[in-house]
C-alpha cells in the first residue's frame, strides 16, 4: 500500500520537475538562437557595411572594388551579390549567395538549398558625395555552423534535463523513504493495536455470548423482561465478535498478502453462492438473475474470493427492494475475469462513491447501522481483490441502482 503512495510521489514530483526544467531549457534555447541570429545579422551588416564604403556611381553605372577575393570569402563560408538601382545582378563572389530574386523591401532574407541554409543582408548602397543611391548589396553566409552550435545546445541541455531527472529522481526516492517512515511505523502500531484489541476481545466476547446463550436456553423462573435483555446481549456480543473478526482479517491483511493460490473455478465459487443467497432473495421478493460461464479457472484462495464476493452479492440483495432485481454476471474479458453484480436498489450518491470502499464508512440511507453490518464488508473485498492483483469498481445512479466490477488476472491459459 505504502509503496504505490511512494511511487505516486516520486511520478508527481518528477512529472513537475519535468516541467519545470522543459521550461527552463525552452527559455534558454530560444533567447540564445535569438541573440545568437542577431549577432549573425549584425556581422553581415558590418561587412556589407565595410565593402560598399567606397563605392561610386561612374557614367551612369555602378564602379565596384573588390576586396574580397572567392577564396577568401568561401573560407569565411560568405558571398556578396552586387545590383543595380533597378536590381539587376551586376557581379557575386563567393559560393554562398542566394539565388532569390533582390528584394530591397526585405532587409534579411534566408535560403534553404540542398539541406543547406543560407542567410543574407541586403543593404543600399549610397553614393559618397552626393548620397544618392546607386544600388543594393546582398551579404550573405551559410548558417552551417549556426545550426552546428545550435545542435550543441539541444544536445547539451537534452543531456542537462536527464542528469538532472536522474538525480531528482535519485534524491525523490530517498526524500520519500525519509518522509514515509513516520507514516508508515505509525501505521503499523496502528495496525499491531487493531490486531491485538480483536484477538484479546474474542475470549470474553465468546465468555458472554456463551452465558447470555445458557441464560437463554434455561429460561425457567426468568421473567420475560430478562428473556429480551438477554437477547439483546447475544445480539450484540454477535456484532461485536463479528466486527472484531473482521478488523483482524483486514489487519492481517495489511500486513502481508497471506493469500495461498492454488487453481480454483471461480465459476463454481459464486454459483455456490448464488445457492447460498438465493432463499434470501426469494424471500424479498427479488429476481435473482445469473449468468456465469463455465471453467473460469485461476489462481486464488476460494475461501477469500467467497468471503469477497458474498460479501458483493449479499449487499446488492439487502440494499434492494422488494420487487427488484439483482443480476450477477462472470464471464471473461481478455487476459482477465469480470464479475459484474448489478442491483436495482438504493443507489449511491455521486459524491460519496469513492469514500465507498473505507473502512467504517456508511452513507445516510443506503448503507445505515440497522443493517447490523460492520461497515467493513467492501474494505474487505477490495483488500482481497488487491492481494490477488485485481480490482473492483463501482458505479451507480440513483433511482436505477448500483453495479459493482470485479476484475481479476487469469494467470492461466
Amino acid at each position: 500500500m505504502f509503496q504505490k503512495i511512494r511511487d505516486r510521489l516520486l511520478l508527481s514530483s518528477l512529472t513537475v520537475f519535468t516541467i519545470v526544467l522543459a521550461g527552463f531549457a525552452i527559455v534558454v534555447r530560444v533567447v540564445f538562437v535569438s541573440s545568437l541570429s542577431e549577432q549573425v545579422i549584425d556581422k553581415l551588416i558590418v561587412l556589407g557595411q565595410g565593402v560598399t564604403v567606397d563605392a561610386e556611381l561612374e557614367a551612369g553605372k555602378l564602379d565596384i572594388d573588390e576586396y574580397w577575393q572567392d577564396k577568401d570569402l568561401d573560407a569565411r563560408k560568405g558571398g556578396l551579390q552586387w545590383f543595380d538601382i533597378k536590381g539587376n545582378l551586376l557581379q557575386q563572389q563567393g559560393k554562398y549567395t542566394l539565388n532569390l530574386p533582390l528584394n530591397p523591401n526585405k532587409t534579411v532574407q534566408r535560403q534553404i538549398d540542398r539541406e543547406k541554409q543560407i542567410q543574407a543582408v541586403t543593404l543600399s548602397i549610397f553614393d559618397h558625395e552626393t548620397q544618392q543611391k546607386i544600388g543594393y548589396i546582398r551579404v550573405s553566409q551559410s548558417l552551417e555552423d549556426f545550426d552546428e552550435t545550435i545542435q550543441k545546445l539541444d544536445l547539451g541541455l537534452g543531456a542537462g534535463v536527464v542528469f538532472a531527472l536522474i538525480l531528482s529522481g535519485i534524491g525523490g526516492l530517498w526524500l520519500n523513504r525519509q518522509s514515509m517512515q513516520p507514516i508508515e511505523e505509525s501505521f503499523e502500531r496502528l495496525r499491531q493495536f487493531t490486531a491485538d484489541a480483536s484477538h484479546e476481545l474474542r475470549n470474553p466476547l465468546m465468555a458472554i455470548k456463551s452465558s447470555a446463550e445458557v441464560a437463554l436456553k434455561y429460561p425457567e423462573g426468568m421473567r420475560n423482561i430478562d428473556a429480551e435483555k438477554f437477547t439483546a446481549i447475544s445480539s450484540a456480543t454477535n456484532q461485536m465478535a463479528h466486527l472484531t473478526e473482521d478488523l483482524l482479517l483486514l489487519a492481517r491483511m495489511d500486513k502481508v498478502a497471506d493469500t495461498k493460490l492454488k487453481t480454483i473455478n471461480l465459476s463454481i465459487i459464486i454459483s455456490n453462492l448464488i445457492q447460498l443467497y438465493k432463499s434470501q432473495a426469494a424471500a424479498k421478493g427479488i429476481d435473482l438473475q445469473v449468468e456465469i460461464q463455465n471453467n473460469l479457472l485461476l489462481l486464488g484462495d476460494a475461501k477469500k474470493l467467497s468471503r469477497a464476493f458474498g460479501n458483493i452479492i449479499q449487499n446488492a440483495i439487502y440494499y434492494t427492494h422488494e420487487g427488484g432485481k439483482v443480476e450477477v454476471k462472470a464471464n471473461r474479458v481478455d487476459s482477465y475475469y469480470q464479475v459484474t453484480v448489478e442491483d436495482t436498489g438504493v443507489a449511491i450518491a455521486p459524491e460519496n462513491l469513492e469514500r465507498i470502499f473505507e473502512r467504517f464508512w456508511r452513507s445516510d440511507k443506503a448503507r445505515s447501522y440497522e443493517s447490523g453490518c460492520s461497515g467493513l464488508g467492501l474494505a474487505i473485498s477490495q483488500a482481497i481483490m488487491n492481494n490477488h492483483g485485481g480490482s473492483i469498481t463501482v458505479s451507480s445512479e440513483l433511482g436505477i441502482g448500483s453495479c459493482f466490477t470485479i476484475r481479476l488476472p487469469t494467470y492461466l491459459e
